[in-house]
């Protein structure tokens, strides 16, 4: 079964492969074609069959989204992904999918739009669920813990307020593309009659509605300063459009829905400071050196990571990847995940993980290969991040960040560079918590998994003081 449409990619099949640093062995091989078939394909002889298309889309997500597909076959790649869900066993094979997306479009995409829908829906059974095992009702989430699983719901993409924030920047951005500090100050200005002070203050940001007055506290660095600036220009300009983002949402409280403002806000001012497809384009480029990408968009390095989390426009995407800040006493604070990897909601993160050992080490980022129970690799970079508090009396705040990705995705994160992801021994094996982490043998576990009965032994024990076995 082939594509209705004759699919010819040669150029951009060798241009991704060159890229990587490939030769049409090594492509072929990954592919799992003969090197003549490569080049046949490269040479625009043969055309790409549905097969070979899925598997260049799962290995190269980001470069692939370039090749101009038509309606049948981005049909196709999205059935393909909903069908990669454990609830559909056998998988169905491309083909399959490819002759469905054709002959009976309207179907396919009602399933398309059906499996998104019971994907949310589980995921938030699953935050029920997560929160009546903590002894919290789910009536009873507090308002910041509605917003974060909103926006986790939201797969951490709002595409209306980035597009308008993208269209924002546009009209304030210098010749390079990007958005400075000068440049927002003229805009608060010159569009809302806002003058901005910088001046030492005891807030990080004040504004006096009546004197049109915008105070910053100078005791922040630059990037602070910036992003500051940046929330109050997407708070002015956007303001209508985060409102209705707002009343739309599904909140039980107003205080959720204020904070969720406060959300929006924020990831607009982010939006604005690194424009989706300027910055995609960059990331790419850079193979999402964060630090890289800081200097060129004057960003901070935690900006910049949870910019690169919110990558998921379609048609757009960015490198699949995962990010979260932990706190001193391990809090995930902030957390998403694009990629298979998905962060517990109650209780501390693994143990293992290699962002507890960042925080104690600002500064210095680390990188770890990790495999999760079911067997899926990741490779996680992380830093300690200092964030000082401009004053000798007030005690600076230490936390660390971390983003990641599948280790199938390795040869478009720079990080990976240092790490055999093939090496059988060389992932360190983690868990999301103690909490739900099958791994019985861990010498790390702080407690018993929920799903298991514990037995104890006055005479003999192992690791722990206990031994596990699953409930009937």
């Amino acid at each position: 079964m082939k594509y209705n449409r004759r699919l010819f990619v040669g150029a951009h099949l060798r241009r991704i492969r060159e890229t990587k640093g490939y030769s049409q062995k090594e492509m072929a091989e990954k592919l799992s074609i003969s090197a003549s078939y490569l080049s046949q394909i490269e040479h625009d002889d043969r055309p790409l069959t549905a097969k070979l298309a899925d598997k260049l889309a799962r290995l190269f997500p980001v470069d692939w989204q370039d090749v101009a597909l038509d309606d049948a076959e981005r049909l196709t790649r999205a059935l393909s992904e909903a069908v990669e869900d454990p609830s559909f066993s056998p998988p169905i094979d491309i083909d399959s999918l490819a002759k469905l997306a054709q002959q009976h479009p309207a179907f396919a995409k009602r399933f398309v739009e059906i499996h998104e829908a019971y994907r949310r829906n589980t995921q938030q059974l699953e935050m029920a669920d997560e929160a009546i095992s903590q002894g919290n009702a789910t009536g009873s989430r507090l308002p910041w813990e509605e917003v974060r699983d909103w926006f986790h719901i939201s797969n951490n993409y709002v595409d209306l307020l980035d597009r308008s924030a993208e269209s924002l920047a546009s009209g304030i951005s210098d010749q390079t593309g990007l958005v400075s500090a000068a440049a927002l100050q003229r805009h608060l200005a010159d569009e809302h009659g806002i003058a901005v002070d910088i001046e030492r203050s005891g807030q990080l940001r004040q504004f006096d509605r009546q004197e049109k007055l915008l105070r910053i506290d100078a005791g922040q660095p630059p990037t602070g300063i910036r992003f500051q600036l940046a929330y109050h220009v997407a708070v002015m300009s956007l303001a209508e459009t985060i409102s209705q983002i707002a009343r739309d949402a599904d909140l039980r409280t107003d205080a959720a829905r204020e904070l969720l403002k406060v959300g929006l806000a924020n990831y607009a001012a982010g939006a604005v400071l690194m424009p989706y497809e300027h910055f995609r384009g960059t990331a790419r480029e850079s193979r999402h050196d964060v630090d890289r990408l800081a200097l060129v968009y004057q960003t901070s390095f935690e900006q910049t990571c949870h910019r690169l989390s919110t990558l998921q426009r379609d048609g757009s995407r960015g490198l699949p990847v995962f990010f979260c800040r932990v706190d001193m006493a391990g809090n995930i604070t902030k957390r998403h995940s694009a990629t298979r990897l998905q962060f517990a909601r109650f209780g501390g993160a693994c143990p293992l993980w290699i962002v507890h050992e960042a925080v104690a080490i600002p500064d210095r980022i680390l990188v770890q290969l990790a495999e999760t129970p079911d067997g899926v690799r990741y490779v996680s970079m992380a830093k300690g991040l200092i964030k000082p508090s401009g004053s000798y009396d007030r005690n600076p705040r230490r936390y660390a960040v971390a983003l990641g990705c599948e280790a199938a995705h390795a040869s478009d994160f720079v990080y990976a560079d240092s790490i055999d992801v093939t090496s059988a021994d060389a992932a360190i094996p983690i868990g999301a918590s103690c909490r739900i982490c099958p791994r019985t043998g861990c010498n790390q576990r702080a407690y018993p998994p929920s799903d298991q009965m514990i037995r104890v032994d006055l005479y003999d024990r192992g690791v722990v003081p206990y031994s596990m076995r699953r409930r009937d």
